[in-house]
C-alpha cells in the first residue's frame, strides 16, 4: 500500500512541473522561431548528405568495370553515328539553300 501512495504523490508532483516546463517551451518557441527553421534545414541537409553517401557507397559496391566499359563503348559508337548523320543532314540543307541540285 505504501508504494501506491508514493506513486500517486510522484505523479501529483510530476504534473505541475510538466506544465511549467511546457509554458517555458512555448515562450522559447516564440523567441527562437528563426533558429527552428535553421535547425530544420540543417537536419534536412544532414539527411540528404547521409542519403547521398549511402547511394555513393552502394554505387561503389556494385561498380562493374565490364559494364562501365560497355556503356562507354555504346556511348562512343552512338555519338559517332550521330555525328555522321548530322553531317549528312547539314550537307543536304546547305545544298538545298544554295540551290545546287
Amino acid at each position: 500500500m505504501g508504494t501506491r501512495y508514493l506513486l500517486v504523490l510522484f505523479l501529483v508532483l510530476l504534473i505541475p512541473t510538466c506544465e511549467v516546463q511546457g509554458a517555458d517551451m512555448a515562450q522559447q518557441d516564440e523567441v527562437t522561431s528563426a533558429p527552428l527553421l535553421t535547425q530544420m534545414q540543417e537536419s534536412l541537409y544532414s539527411y540528404w548528405d547521409s542519403a547521398k553517401a549511402a547511394a555513393q557507397d552502394l554505387y561503389k559496391k556494385t561498380y562493374l568495370t565490364t559494364m562501365d566499359e560497355k556503356i562507354r563503348h555504346m556511348y562512343s559508337t552512338s555519338t559517332a553515328a550521330v555525328r555522321i548523320y548530322t553531317g549528312i543532314f547539314t550537307d543536304q540543307i546547305y545544298s538545298m539553300l544554295s540551290g545546287d541540285s
